[in-house]
């Protein structure tokens, strides 16, 4: 693959060409779909409409893009890069395309705190009420997703992380959580199962700057963190024995990008929920499209963004005026799509 060295006061990165084309080809697909996202609501606008009220404060339509709209586009694309990022730093490190946060329990975990607090704040569980909701649903999400991780991860370490042992680990911890979260849905209140229900199924209806702010912030100090662990990532999927003999301190460098990715995916999906197959498919398919050995991290994060705007606006227009959660087509979209990995991965 065609590479150009870059160095910058003593520091050298090798810039690939093609992976910096489907960056920028994928952050311009994005703006675009962005922008046709925000021209959809109660008030129908062109496109000239969205760019007039995002930039001009004295236009009639900048309280409804700034207010309504436009958080709504940038929670789904920031959850859907958080995601992707999550899928390719596990994928790297399990060295496993079938490997996910949704797979290996990280979403399932936050998915079972935070309908534990929702349906926690209902009259019959007492005081525990009070500290589920003083926690607060990104706290809930997060350790949730730490505990999942922690759990899958201790299962599956025999002397060493197998990619395929780690998937298996994790598909049936996954499926533990599952049966929990479905628990914790019948015996709880009917209005606060419905409100559970709503954020199960990943939805971006609703969507405020308090969504946007803390997925930003994640994304803005875990990125630069884990491109500087990229070079760990590169020589983790050579095989633990070669990592050991490169000298490289394999477990700590491994523990930390792990815990990167569930930051990433726990805080993704408090926001928005569990939004299925966004960390499977998109670092595949920035793979596909930069050539590159392993999935790309920047790539990866761009190609999420577009598949969950992507989402969001099929969800939205095709069974128009009805407005299906964004979980459920990327689950439709992505279902296949394992089936596919797991015939190409038993062929």
């Amino acid at each position: 693959m065609t590479t150009i060295p870059l160095r910058v006061a003593g520091l050298s990165w090798r810039v690939r060409p093609r992976a910096v084309a489907v960056t920028l080809g994928g952050l311009a697909l994005l703006g675009l779909l962005m922008a046709l996202n925000m021209r959809i609501g109660d008030i129908p606008m062109s496109l000239s409409q969205v760019l007039g009220g995002t930039f001009d404060v004295n236009s009639a339509d900048h309280f409804v893009i700034m207010e309504l709209r436009l958080p709504r586009a940038l929670t789904g694309a920031l959850v859907g890069a958080a995601l992707a990022l999550s899928g390719a730093i596990i994928q790297s490190i399990a060295r496993n395309p079938l490997a996910s946060p949704e797979i290996l329990g990280v979403t399932t975990g936050a998915s079972v705190t935070v309908v534990a607090g929702v349906v926690a704040s209902g009259s019959a569980y007492g005081g525990v009420s009070g500290l589920l909701s003083t926690l607060g649903i990104p706290l809930l999400a997060l350790l949730g997703g730490l505990t999942g991780a922690v759990i899958v991860y201790a299962l599956a370490w025999r002397r060493g992380l197998d990619g395929y042992r780690l998937v298996l680990v994790g598909i049936g911890v996954a499926a533990v959580f599952t049966n929990v979260k479905y628990w914790l849905l019948t015996v709880g209140d009917v209005n606060d199962t419905g409100r559970a229900m709503v954020w199960i199924s990943g939805s971006l209806n609703g969507r405020g700057w308090e969504h946007v702010v803390p997925v930003a912030l994640a994304l803005a100090v875990l990125v630069p963190l884990t491109l500087l662990g990229t070079r760990s990532l590169d020589a983790l999927r050579f095989g633990d024995d070669t990592v050991t003999a490169l000298g490289l301190r394999m477990n700590p460098a491994r523990a930390l990008m792990i815990l990167a990715a569930v930051l990433l995916a726990a805080v993704a999906t408090a926001s928005a929920g569990p939004i299925a197959f966004v960390a499977l498919a998109a670092p595949q398919v920035a793979l596909r499209l930069t050539r590159y050995g392993q999935p790309p991290l920047l790539s990866s994060a761009v190609v999420g963004a577009v598949l969950t705007a992507a989402a969001d606006l099929i969800a939205r227009t095709v069974f128009s005026p009805i407005e299906l959660p964004v979980g459920v087509v990327t689950a439709v979209l992505g279902a296949p799509y394992l089936i596919h990995l797991i015939w190409k991965a038993r062929k």
